[in-house]
Parts: structure tokens; C-alpha cells; sequence
């Protein structure tokens, strides 16, 4: 997965970084992984806020999160991703199909 990090009004150092790659590698492990990713982090006041856009395979998932400490932000946006990649697997499974067919589409 390709990960762009930016920041407004912020530097991103590489202890950010490793901590946001370390968070989006836990979204991997569904069934269908995002192809590119996209985090934005920002400071506004005392808010800190980290948004981000995944790619996935015809659809986009967008999620925004904002804690007064960026870590926290982080946290809050990665669990937002976690359960609408949760939500997306969901769907896209034929819940009508025989269990053989489901089988064969898993894989």
C-alpha cells in the first residue's frame, strides 16, 4: 500500500510516521487491502486533526477525527477506518449464495 503523509501548519517527523504506517498496516488484514492511502494532518486552535482517503478497489473511504493530541486523533481515525473497511467487506459478500459459492469467492 502506497501511503502519502502530509501536514498543514504541522512537520511531520518520522516518529509520526512510523506510528501512522504501523496503524495502516492493521487496516491490511481484511479481505480486500486499500491499493494507496492518503493522511492529512492538521492543527487548528488546540485540535488536532488527521484525516485520511483510501483507495480501494473501485470505491474511495474517507474518515476524519480530531482530539486534542495527535496520537489520539490518529487512534480515533484508524478504529473510524477499521470499522468502515469492517462495513465495506460486509457488503460486498453474497450472503445468498450456497456455502460452497461463498468459498470460492473468498478466495
Amino acid at each position: 500500500m502506497q501511503n502519502a503523509i502530509t501536514g498543514r501548519h504541522l512537520e511531520v517527523t518520522e516518529a509520526l510516521k512510523d506510528y501512522i504506517n504501523t496503524k495502516l498496516a492493521r487496516l491490511e488484514r481484511h479481505h480486500e487491502p486499500p491499493t494507496s492511502s492518503q493522511v492529512i494532518l492538521s492543527v487548528e486552535n488546540l485540535d488536532h486533526k488527521a484525516e485520511a482517503i483510501l483507495q480501494l478497489r473501485g470505491e474511495t473511504v474517507y474518515a476524519e477525527a480530531s482530539e486534542s493530541d495527535m496520537y489520539a486523533a490518529i487512534d480515533v481515525l484508524t478504529d473510524r477506518l477499521d470499522r468502515q473497511l469492517l462495513k465495506h467487506k460486509e457488503r460486498r459478500t453474497d450472503h445468498h449464495a450456497t456455502p460452497a459459492a461463498r468459498l470460492n469467492m473468498e478466495t
